[in-house]
């Protein structure tokens, strides 16, 4: 976490500079001095509000992960008491929202990912994230399905989401928002429809 005293603009321009240095060289390469040089400040400003890069990355995986439960909220908002299915989408679209599908953002997602198995910070805002997404998918299958079969159809969920989304950050053609999208509408149509033909075994 920043230290207390910077300016939002100048987190902010930090944190988008640390984006564009990872998606044009990758994490191993975005060395203090070139984002340093991308942000026009100096590498000692750098290390003081940020204890170096480590804590540079934490912060800006914190800035979209912000932008990630905006994303999802406000389209939730929007709907009040819409059934699940509708909320269910919501949470589909908020994950593949624009502030998350940038190539930016989506090369700094794959270094936060990979830097939390060996950074405890890291990984703490991973178990978060996957906590939250697992326990929104949950509450909204909860609705229509029985407890433990609204557990399974959230794990599933959650998993070809982000299955979706790390082929099409890997793609050489990069991510089809859209037939992502519809993959998981489809997921949550076959999990909600008739779901009584599988109540007997989750008894």
């Amino acid at each position: 976490m920043p230290k207390v005293g910077m300016q939002p603009i100048r987190r902010r321009q930090l944190i988008e500079a640390t984006l564009e240095a990872i998606d044009e060289v990758g994490l191993a390469d975005a060395t203090i001095a070139r984002i340093a040089r991308h942000a026009g400040v100096s590498t000692g400003i750098i290390s003081h509000y940020f204890d170096g890069k480590d804590g540079l990355l934490e912060a800006s995986m914190r800035h979209i992960l912000g932008d990630l439960g905006s994303a999802v909220s406000e389209r939730r908002r929007a709907l009040g008491e819409a059934p699940a299915q509708a909320h269910l989408h919501a949470i589909i679209d908020g994950n593949f929202d624009r502030s998350q599908t940038s190539r930016s953002v989506m090369k700094t997602w794959l270094a936060f990912w990979a830097s939390s198995m060996h950074h405890t910070n890291l990984q703490r805002l991973q178990r978060v994230n996957d906590r939250r997404l697992y326990s929104n998918l949950s509450s909204q299958f909860r609705r229509v399905l029985p407890k433990r079969q609204a557990r399974d159809a959230a794990r599933g969920l959650a998993a070809l989401i982000d299955g979706l989304w790390l082929r099409g950050a890997l793609a050489q053609e990069g991510l089809d928002v859209e037939r992502a999208r519809q993959l998981a509408y489809d997921y949550v149509r076959e999990q909600l429809d008739t779901p009584q033909r599988r109540t007997t075994d989750y008894a």
